[in-house]
């Protein structure tokens, strides 16, 4: 049975374009589905189909690779900035340039980032349900409030405070943390370890924000059986073979072809 997908990704995944990019490429005319200019945004291309690019037949890709970034404080994730800020492609190799990010953590936020050449393995992780841990400073204490809510969830109707400025979502609910541990106090500040299994938009400044706590240091360790372990702030790495190996089990698992 054939696996149909958009033309659009189709191209993103298999070649060195973006998928804006591809927009662009299809409403130019120079792309041929089966020996045929196509215009159509929306179209879909199957297992069968050959697509050219200025009459080059793209071959579909059998493999994928990710790579484990460290990112440090003070970069961006993004393509660029407008704002000249430096960003996590300033510092990795130029030939990962077209790789995606699976979600992203903030400008003042550190640590494991997964970046892939594959979109469909992007969105798969991106949207997944796969642990993630953290480890946090906060200003002040942990109250009972935030324990409970950390326990139980909570559904915030102004989740502004720990938000980006130009934030277009005001409320938003938290699922129960998976874990958590206090993990000391001093100086007027706690340090708190927590494992989530999803990755909203500053979910973790939002949670203590709504509490009008701030959230002063904040770093992701893992992702699922992924480690950051002794990888240095701004080098990278490639997955191991069991880490593959557990990453093509997830994708199997859930009937995700690449």
């Amino acid at each position: 049975m054939s696996t149909q997908k958009r033309l659009n990704q189709f191209i993103a995944h298999n070649t060195k374009y973006s998928r804006r990019e591809a927009d662009k490429l299809i409403a130019d005319g120079k792309v041929k589905l089966n020996n045929r200019i196509v215009s159509d945004l929306s179209s879909k291309v199957g297992d069968e189909d050959k697509v050219k690019i200025n009459d080059r037949l793209i071959h579909p890709k059998e493999h994928f690779t990710v790579i484990v970034y460290h990112k440090q404080k003070g970069e961006l994730v993004s393509k660029k900035d407008d704002r000249g800020r430096k960003t996590i492609y300033d510092n990795l190799p130029k030939k990962y340039a077209h790789y995606l990010s699976v979600g992203r953590l903030d400008f003042a936020s550190e640590g494991l980032l997964l970046l892939t050449d594959s979109p469909v393995i992007a969105d798969a992780l991106m949207h997944s349900d796969i642990e993630r841990m953290y480890y946090l400073k906060i200003k002040g204490d942990v109250s009972e409030p935030m324990i409970q809510a950390m326990r139980t969830g909570l559904t915030a109707p102004d989740a502004t405070k720990g938000a980006h400025p130009k934030t277009e979502i005001t409320s938003m609910t938290f699922a129960p943390f998976l874990a958590y541990a206090v993990l000391g106090s001093s100086g007027g500040y706690t340090k708190v370890k927590v494992v989530l299994n999803e990755g909203k938009n500053r979910e973790l400044r939002r949670f203590f924000g709504y509490f009008d706590t701030e959230v002063v240091e904040l770093k992701r360790v893992s992702f699922g059986r992924v480690d950051l372990g002794t990888l240095k702030p701004g080098k990278h790495r490639f997955l191991s073979t069991s880490e593959y190996e557990d990453l093509r089990s997830f994708l199997k698992d859930r009937g995700i072809r690449y």
